[in-house]
């Protein structure tokens, strides 16, 4: 007799499933781990230490930091289910910070929360969760996911304002086979609604807002404290080349910048374009920031390659919105003709393909910004 498919698309009963819950401390992992606990899964909670707390970061809405790990043993005692922490700093530092820090340094506006996915999250807890023998790793990110067949698909999440299907547009098609994300289709005080239900002490916790390792946002003061001599004096210059000011480093400013240039001018000026190798910000008028063509490296790709044959939608931030564009791809390298304007365009930034279908907006892949 065929088993009955549980709610993350395996066939077995949940009781006979083990999952494990990546939980960060907030309301949203803590909800999914009291969902699958009381569906009769099998959980694992398993917390990531990515960083060591200073006065600044253990003050600031993050997650990841010792006041988080120890919601999520509270929420792993009140759940009644085995809680593991995973001590990470080293690798985190090496991967995710110090690639942030080298990426302003070259002029970029870089996202450590792809870096971060990337790597610690999806690449090592994998392989962790795959030691302790689980059927599928959960997490709590607004992400839709579909399962036929044993393959996974992921969609932009029903609450668009949540949505966080861009920060993962490099993930591997193994790992998400394996992934599973129940927050998907439904709204963020839904998730709120089932955690009071649960009696979570996280259910009116604030979200995290901060990078985690940036302290309030103040990305300058990371990049102080590893590479201080980064702060080089400059030249400002205007489309024409012609020297209108002196900066106080390039990782002080990215592209599509208004405020801070302390040039002073008859129209609003934008940094238009950031050149490390002459230390050199170019400043101009706001419609030198409209881009038709963006070049692109490290391309990864979730679907059939005849499904980037067509015009697809690409997304350049993660606020953004869809936009309406062709992709030609070779060796890696792709080629974006923007069918619409966008503004302020970044290197360092993601390009994100999603295609409509009758599910929604499906997520394709995607690669990172060079030109």
């Amino acid at each position: 007799m065929k088993k009955k498919i549980n709610s993350i698309g395996i066939e077995k009963d949940p009781k006979d499933t083990t999952v494990v819950v990546a939980m960060s401390g907030g309301v949203d992992s803590s909800t999914v781990a009291g969902m699958m606990k009381q569906e009769g899964f099998k959980v694992i909670g398993v917390t990531l230490k990515l960083y060591d707390d200073t006065q600044q970061t253990a003050k600031s809405k993050q997650c990841c930091a010792g006041q988080d790990i120890l919601d999520a043993k509270r929420v792993a005692d009140k759940l009644d289910i085995e809680h593991k922490i995973l001590y990470y700093q080293s690798k985190f530092k090496q991967e995710v910070i110090e690639n942030f820090v080298d990426s302003y340094i070259a002029g970029e506006t870089p996202i450590p929360c792809v870096q971060c996915n990337q790597t610690v999250k999806f690449k090592d807890l994998f392989h962790e969760s795959k030691k302790l023998n689980a059927d599928a790793l959960i997490t709590g990110h607004y992400v839709k996911s579909i399962t036929q067949n044993n393959e996974t698909n992921m969609y932009r999440a029903v609450d668009e304002n949540r949505d966080q299907s861009y920060f993962l547009f490099n993930t591997t098609r193994e790992q998400l086979n394996y992934l599973r994300f129940p927050l998907g289709g439904m709204m963020k005080d839904k998730t709120r609604e089932i955690a009071k239900k649960l009696n979570l002490n996280v259910a009116d916790k604030p979200d995290s807002q901060d990078i985690c390792f940036v302290p309030n946002g103040e990305y300058v003061s990371v990049i102080k404290k590893y590479k201080p001599d980064s702060f080089k004096k400059g030249n400002i210059k205007n489309l024409d080349g012609k020297v209108i000011g002196v900066h106080d480093g390039i990782v002080n400013f990215t592209i599509g910048q208004r405020k801070g240039i302390k040039v002073a001018a008859k129209d609003p000026l934008y940094v238009v374009e950031i050149n490390s190798e002459k230390n050199e910000i170019i400043v101009g008028p706001k419609e030198n920031l409209v881009k038709k063509e963006i070049l692109l490296r490290d391309i990864n790709i979730l679907t059939n390659k005849e499904d980037l044959n067509k015009e697809i939608l690409v997304k350049i931030r993660s606020t953004g919105k869809l936009i309406k564009s062709k992709i030609k791809i070779s060796n890696n390298i792709g080629k974006v003709a923007l069918l619409e304007d966008e503004y302020g365009i970044s290197p360092g930034q993601a390009c994100v393909f999603y295609k409509k279908d009758k599910n929604g907006d499906k997520l394709l892949g995607g690669g990172w910004i060079t030109n």
